[in-house]
C-alpha cells in the first residue's frame, strides 16, 4: 500500500473528483480530503509511482496540485549497493529503479553500482522487486546500505 499526499487543492475538488483521477492508474483503497489537501492510498507502489508523476501539477479547476509520495516519520533515504553491474549503465539502471519511486542519485563505479533513493518503503519494494533479477544479461545483487 502506498500513501499519496495530494496538495493544493480547490476549494470545490470533491472525494470522487480525486478518485476519478488516481483510479486511471491502480485500484484505490482509500481517499480523504482534509481542508485544501488530500491523501489516496493505492495498492501498487508502480501504479502510485505513475499516478505521481503523471498528476503532480495536473490542473484541477484551473489549480495546478501538488501530488508526492506521503512521507511516514520514520522514512529516511536509503542507499542501495548493486552488485554486478558495469560501468556507463547508470541512465538504465535509474530507470529501472524509477519503476518503484524517486531516485536523486544513481553512479555506476567499477563492478557495482549506488542508487539513492529518499522513501524507505519505494527503496524497499525496489530491493524486493529487482533483487536477484537480471540486467544487461547478468544476474544482480542489492543491499541497502
Amino acid at each position: 500500500m502506498v500513501k499519496i499526499f495530494v496538495g493544493n487543492l480547490p476549494q470545490e475538488a470533491t472525494e470522487d473528483e480525486i478518485r476519478g483521477l488516481f483510479a486511471e492508474y491502480g485500484t484505490i483503497t482509500e481517499c480523504a480530503i482534509v481542508k485544501n489537501f488530500a491523501f489516496v492510498h493505492m495498492d501498487d507502489r508502480k501504479a502510485a509511482t505513475k499516478a505521481i508523476r503523471s498528476l503532480h501539477l495536473y490542473k484541477l479547476h484551473g489549480t495546478p496540485i501538488n501530488v508526492e509520495a506521503s512521507h511516514g516519520k520514520n522514512q529516511g533515504p536509503v542507499k542501495l549497493h548493486i552488485a554486478n553491474v558495469e560501468k556507463g549503465c547508470d541512465d538504465e539502471l535509474r530507470a529501472l529503479f524509477e519503476e518503484y519511486g524517486t531516485v536523486t542519485e544513481c553512479a555506476v563505479v567499477k563492478n557495482f553500482a549506488f542508487v539513492h533513493m529518499p522513501n524507505y518503503d519505494e527503496a524497499m519494494d525496489a530491493m524486493k522487486g529487482l533483487d536477484n533479477s537480471e540486467f544487461q544479461g547478468k544476474g544482480y545483487k542489492i543491499i541497502a546500505g
